[in-house]
C-alpha cells in the first residue's frame, strides 16, 4: 500500500457531436459489429453466448423508442458517446406492505431529483403475488405514457430463498407482468415458506435465476436483472450463496448494493429517527452466517461493510475475476420530512390484504422527521455508462457494469480508461476486461467532472482524494465461503486541488500477471481513526451529508 498522494491536474472538457448509426439487426451475422450501436453489439454478444444467433432461432425484439445516440467505436471516442443516466433501482410504493407513496408520486419525486430512470420494487409477499403485481402494472403503464422522459421499469423486491431481499426487473414489453408474475408465485422465498436457510432453500434461489435467464432465451422477455439489496444487514447472505448466484446465470445475477438505502435513518433525534445509517443496527443471529464480523453489520461511510472493506468481501469475488458489480439506491418507503400518511380507514393491514394496497396518502401539514428514506435521486444515484438513453440501453449497461454510484452529488462524472502501452488490444472502461500482453506498461486514466451547484442539501460538495484500488486476479478459490482478498489494497491516493475538471493517470509498470482496479472517492470530512479507511458509522448520530463518497465498479487487466 502507497503513502503517496499524487495531485491531479485540471483539464477543459469539450463535447463533441455524435453521428446516428442505429437501425442494424443485430442478429445478421454477416452485418459487422462496427455496424452496430454498442447496445447491440451488447445484445449479440449475449445471445451468442447463449448459443441463440447462429442458431436459427428467432430472437425477439424489443418494442419501444431506441434514440441512436452513441457512435460505435474504440477508446476514448466510444466512451463520450456513452450517454450517463443515474437512477434507482429500489423503489416501494403504497403496493408494498409498509409502503405509503403513489407510483406517480415517486416517479415525479424522482423527476423532481434529476433521475433518469427508476424500478418500482414493491415486497414479494401473498397479497402481492395475488393481486398487487397485477394492480401496479397500469399505473407504471401510465407514468410511463405520461412521463415520457422517464424510464420506469416494473420489478418487484424479491424475498430470496434462504437469504435476503433482492431487485428482480425486466424489460417493458407485452410479457413483463406475467413473466414478474410467475417468478413471484413460483420462487418467493416468503409466498413459498422458503425463509430457513436450508441447502434445499438455497437450491431454490438458485433455479429461481436460472429460469429468469430462461425467460430470456424464449424470448418471453427482452431482459431480466437481479441484484442483492443491502445482502450484510443481516448477516443472511452468506459468501457461497452469493457466489452460486452469479454462477446461475452470469447475466442475470449481476451485483449487489454497495450502499443501501435509509440514508436519513441515522440523523440524531429530533431531526431524524436517530437509528443506523442504512436502518443497519443488528446483530448476529441463529440464521446468520457465522463467519461474519460484528462489524459487518454496521456501514462504513454509509456504504455496506461487504463493499467498503478493501480487501473485503467483493474484493474476493473480483479477486476470482468475477462480474459482480454495485449499486446505490434509496430504498424510498416513507421520506424524511414529508408530511403524508396513509388515509384512515385505509391504512391497515386488512384492508392492504384484501385490496394488494393502502389507499392514496394525504397531508397532514405535519413534516414527519422519523423516517429514514430519501426520495430517489435526492442523496443516492447510480451512473450508468448507456449506448442509448432506453430500458435496454439501462438494462445493458448494468450488465456490463459500466456503473458508478455516488452519495450527496459528490462528482458530477466519472469517466475511467484502462489501455495497454503496445496498443494491439482495445482500451476498456468500467466493467470491462482488457487484455494487454505480459510486460505491457498499463495507463489508466481518470476523468472527473466536479460538482457545481448546490445538492439537495445546498451544500456544494467539494472532493478531496481519490483512492486507487488494485489486486491481482488469482482465478476461482477452492474456499466457497471465502471472504478476504489479501493481495488488494490502496495502490496510491490522489489529493484533489482545485475546482476544475480533474484528471489522473497512473501506470501500472511491465505488468506480469492479471489484476483488477477500482476507484473511490470521499470529501474527506470523515474517516477511521489513524486511517484513510471509511468510519463505521455511530448508530444514532451519522449526519449522511457530511460524509460522502463515491465507488466505481471495476476495471479487469487481463495479462496474456
Amino acid at each position: 500500500m502507497s503513502g503517496r498522494h499524487d495531485h491531479p491536474h485540471g483539464h477543459h472538457h469539450h463535447d463533441h457531436g455524435h453521428d446516428d448509426h442505429g437501425g442494424a439487426d443485430y442478429s445478421d451475422l454477416t452485418i459487422p459489429d462496427t455496424e452496430l450501436r454498442p447496445a447491440d453489439v451488447s445484445r449479440r454478444r449475449f445471445l451468442q453466448a447463449a448459443g441463440v444467433v447462429g442458431a436459427g432461432l428467432a430472437i425477439g425484439g424489443f418494442a419501444g423508442p431506441r434514440p441512436a445516440t452513441a457512435a460505435p467505436g474504440g477508446g476514448r471516442g466510444r466512451l463520450e458517446g456513452l450517454v450517463w443516466l443515474n437512477g434507482d433501482h429500489h423503489i416501494h410504493t403504497q403496493y408494498s406492505s409498509d409502503g405509503l407513496y403513489t407510483v406517480r408520486t415517486q416517479v415525479e419525486e424522482a423527476r423532481r431529483h434529476g433521475v433518469n430512470w427508476l424500478v418500482i420494487t414493491d415486497h414479494g409477499s401473498n397479497a402481492h403475488a395475488r393481486i398487487g403485481v397485477d394492480k401496479v402494472n397500469p399505473d407504471i403503464v401510465a407514468a410511463r405514457s405520461e412521463l415520457r422522459d422517464m424510464l420506469v421499469f416494473q420489478g418487484l423486491e424479491w424475498n430470496i430463498p434462504a437469504a435476503e431481499h433482492g431487485t428482480v426487473f425486466v424489460a417493458p414489453n407485452s410479457n413483463e407482468l406475467t413473466v414478474l408474475k410467475e417468478f413471484e408465485q413460483q420462487f418467493d422465498g416468503t409466498v413459498n415458506g422458503w425463509g430457513a436457510g436450508t441447502p434445499a432453500n438455497e437450491q431454490h434461489a438458485v433455479d429461481a435465476i436460472r429460469w429468469l435467464g430462461q425467460q430470456m432465451l424464449s424470448g418471453r422477455t427482452p431482459s431480466a436483472l437481479f441484484l442483492a439489496n443491502h445482502p450484510a444487514r443481516r448477516g443472511i447472505d452468506s459468501p457461497h450463496e452469493i457466489r452460486q448466484w452469479q454462477e446461475a446465470d452470469p447475466r442475470v445475477a449481476i451485483g449487489m448494493e454497495g450502499a443501501p438505502g435509509h440514508q436519513a435513518a441515522s440523523i440524531p433525534t429530533p431531526n431524524g429517527p436517530g437509528s443506523g445509517r442504512g436502518f443497519y443496527t443488528g446483530s448476529p443471529s441463529a440464521a446468520s452466517f457465522p463467519g461474519y464480523p460484528l462489524e459487518s453489520y454496521r456501514t462504513f461511510g454509509g456504504f455496506d461493510w461487504m463493499t467498503a472493506k478493501v480487501g473485503g468481501l467483493w474484493d474476493s469475488l473480483l479477486a476470482e475475476g468475477r462480474p459482480w458489480f454495485i449499486t446505490a439506491n434509496s430504498d424510498a418507503h416513507s421520506v424524511w420530512a414529508d408530511d403524508r400518511i396513509r388515509p384512515p380507514g385505509q391504512d391497515n393491514s386488512a384492508y392492504f390484504n384484501a385490496n394488494g394496497r393502502y389507499g392514496d396518502p394525504v397531508s397532514t401539514g405535519t413534516p414527519r422527521y422519523d423516517r429514514g428514506d430519501f426520495w430517489p435521486g435526492y442523496y443516492s444515484r447510480t451512473w450508468v455508462g448507456a449506448a442509448d438513453r432506453s430500458y435496454m440501453g439501462v438494462m445493458d449497461a448494468l450488465r456490463a457494469g459500466r456503473v458508478w454510484v455516488g452519495h450527496g452529488d459528490l462528482i458530477d462524472g466519472l469517466v475511467v480508461t484502462v489501455r495497454g502501452s503496445g496498443g494491439s488490444n482495445p482500451p476498456g472502461t468500467l466493467g470491462e476486461k482488457v487484455t494487454v500482453g505480459r510486460g505491457e506498461d498499463v495507463h489508466l486514466q481518470v476523468r472527473i467532472t466536479p460538482r457545481r451547484t448546490p445538492n439537495a442539501h445546498g451544500d456544494v460538495p467539494r472532493l478531496a482524494r481519490v483512492d486507487l484500488i488494485s489486486g491481482p486476479v488469482t482465478g476461482p478459490t477452492g474456499d466457497r465461503d471465502a471472504m478476504s482478498a489479501p493481495a488488494t489494497g490502496v495502490t496510491k491516493s490522489f489529493e484533489v486541488r482545485g475546482g476544475g475538471e480533474m484528471v489522473i493517470n497512473h501506470v501500472f509498470r511491465a505488468v506480469d500477471r492479471s489484476f483488477y482496479l477500482r476507484l473511490r472517492g470521499t470529501d474527506g470530512n470523515v474517516s477511521a481513526p489513524g486511517s484513510i479507511e471509511p468510519r463505521q458509522d455511530p448508530v444514532g448520530n451519522s449526519d449522511p451529508w457530511q460524509d460522502l463518497w463515491f465507488y466505481a465498479n471495476p476495471v479487469f487487466v487481463d495479462v496474456v
